[in-house]
């Protein structure tokens, strides 16, 4: 009799109920919930620091170059040919929309 109760006893625990697995499936979409929106804004977040500190880039160039050129008519090109900005730094800014009016770099909005 004690081992036909102790096999059926362990045949109840060896496994997980679907109460179990759904109540565990729910906490998890409730994390993605949570999860999924804070990791949207911080990509945009991200995205707007690397703009900031592409302009800051640009503006520290025209600096340099002003010091040591006068201020002549300055633009990415006369920046990539004294070799203040490589030519990929002169893409991403502006395929991030900054150009130079005068001797500042912005950021059209």
């Amino acid at each position: 009799m004690k081992k036909i109760l102790n096999k059926s006893l362990l045949r109840k625990v060896k496994g997980f109920t679907l109460i179990e697995m759904s109540i565990v499936l729910f906490i998890i979409s409730l994390l993605v919930l949570i999860i999924l929106p804070n990791l949207a804004s911080q990509r945009k977040h991200a995205t707007g620091v690397h703009k900031d500190a592409m302009v800051s880039v640009v503006q520290t160039q025209i600096d340099l170059y002003e010091n040591e050129n006068g201020s002549d008519a300055i633009s990415f090109e006369t920046l990539e040919k004294g070799d203040y900005l490589t030519k990929s730094q002169v893409s991403k800014a502006q395929n991030e929309d900054i150009e130079i009016v005068g001797d500042k770099a912005i950021q059209k909005k």
